[in-house]
């Protein structure tokens, strides 16, 4: 699922050339458009989460997958400027929920000493999806004159019905709850069940068993910086996205096939790079410093990509690409240990879409700079800056793993490490 998603979410950096050629959308208005989808994911993710909470992850996601293929299937009809700003940020609506709701889900089906590879797994999708998307869109751009439409609109309606084609399967095979999976024996669901169960029972009895509010969650100092180190990812990494195939388009002599294998090189290494951080940062149970040097090296390759030729510069934006793909699903491990499961499903909502927004600034900044100076060093140093500023915010954060927990020790009730023991001003304890 969540490589359909992708490739739907960000093929519109493969077709920037053609939409402005033929429907005449500049830099500008790309990269605003490109960052609208997230605007609207940003507005409607809590209430989408919530309403996955009440009719079940299978209901909700095929719903979720369905609506979007159907969108990103009408930009193969974009007319104009303003119509590329309604169908991106009616993408967004569509889409709205989809990461948290998986996240919550890994939340209620994995101990916590699990999670990281889960999520490490989960978030390969999008690289999966990278390398996936540039020679898969890069072909069908080449289809251009195929019964008389354009090659990028063949992209769009191709690629969006197969979201659709896939939503029919989810909802097929999607198991609700650990007690509807077949594919678990009896005592398995009971082992998975007690497993999860103790470490919630763990965080009430450290945390206090007083009402949970909702509404206030801003107040809790924790989610706030949570956002903000998630709005610098996504800053980072959505940058990277959406303008990767307009860098390395200036590589002279390239095709539109050629452009999108080269592409696919960094978030290659990408996805070797998310998997192999994953099960480090699980074994060893410290997150925080594996979340830092993801940080670093993806500012250091974003930084390098504006001093060298375009041909080391895509050696550049493998460092970036790793470091900042590798950053996401270490980030999101750190937030599951210290949220109380009572406010996890909003929470993890309210985080990914206020840190969703960068999706928005980033390529509206991007696509200013450009149409301004004509180039992307400007963005590409910023993005290095906006790196270094997270890294050093990741040192006042609490959670991200124990190490005795992270190896599979069941939680105590009396346990005082990270995302265990009393939280001053934590959400639990909002009344």
């Amino acid at each position: 699922m969540f490589v359909a998603n992708y490739v739907d979410r960000v093929n519109i950096g493969f077709a920037q050339d053609q939409l402005r050629a033929d429907v005449g959308i500049s830099a500008a208005a790309f990269g605003f458009g490109a960052g609208l989808f997230f605007v609207a994911y940003a507005l409607f993710e809590v209430p989408s989460n919530l309403l996955m909470e009440r009719f079940g992850a299978r209901i909700w996601l095929t719903r979720i997958m369905i609506t979007w293929g159907l969108v990103a299937t009408a930009m193969a009809w974009v007319t104009s400027t303003e119509m590329f700003y309604v169908l991106r940020f009616l993408l967004g609506v569509a889409e709205a929920g989809f990461f948290p709701a998986v996240i919550y889900y890994f939340a209620r089906w994995l101990p916590d000493a699990d999670r990281g590879r889960a999520t490490a797994i989960f978030l390969m999708g999008s690289g999966t999806a990278a390398v996936i998307a540039g020679p898969l869109s890069g072909a069908l751009l080449e289809l251009h004159g195929l019964l008389g439409h354009r090659g990028w609109q063949w992209m769009f309606f191709l690629e969006g019905l197969a979201s659709v084609l896939l939503g029919l399967v989810v909802f097929r095979f999607l198991d609700n709850r650990l007690e509807d999976a077949t594919w678990l024996t009896g005592p398995e669901k009971a082992a998975l069940n007690a497993a999860i169960d103790a470490e919630q029972a763990a965080r009430t009895a450290a945390r206090g068993t007083v009402r949970v509010s909702r509404w206030k969650l801003l107040t809790d100092p924790q989610l706030l910086l949570f956002c903000w180190l998630y709005f610098a990812v996504s800053v980072a990494l959505y940058a990277v996205t959406f303008w990767l195939p307009s860098i390395v388009d200036d590589i002279a002599g390239l095709s539109e096939f050629q452009v999108g294998l080269l592409v696919a090189v960094p978030w290659l290494c990408a996805l070797a790079a998310v998997y192999v951080t994953g099960r480090a940062s699980d074994r060893t149970g410290r997150r925080r410093p594996f979340l830092v040097g993801a940080l670093l090296a993806g500012s250091a390759g974003t930084l390098l990509a504006t001093l060298v030729s375009p041909w080391l510069g895509l050696a550049a934006l493998c460092l970036a690409a790793m470091g900042f793909k590798t950053s996401s699903p270490v980030f999101w491990t750190i937030p599951q240990s210290y949220l109380d499961a009572r406010i996890a499903a909003p929470a993890i909502a309210l985080v990914n879409s206020l840190g969703n927004l960068g999706g928005f600034v980033s390529p509206t900044a991007f696509g200013i700079l450009q149409d301004a100076t004509g180039s992307t060093r400007g963005g590409l140093i910023g993005l290095s800056v906006v790196g270094v500023l997270a890294a050093l915010s990741v040192a006042l954060v609490r959670g991200g793993g124990h190490r005795e927990r992270d190896r599979g020790r069941r939680p105590r009730a009396g346990d005082h490490g990270p995302g265990r023991g009393p939280v001053r001003g934590g959400p639990a304890r909002v009344r």
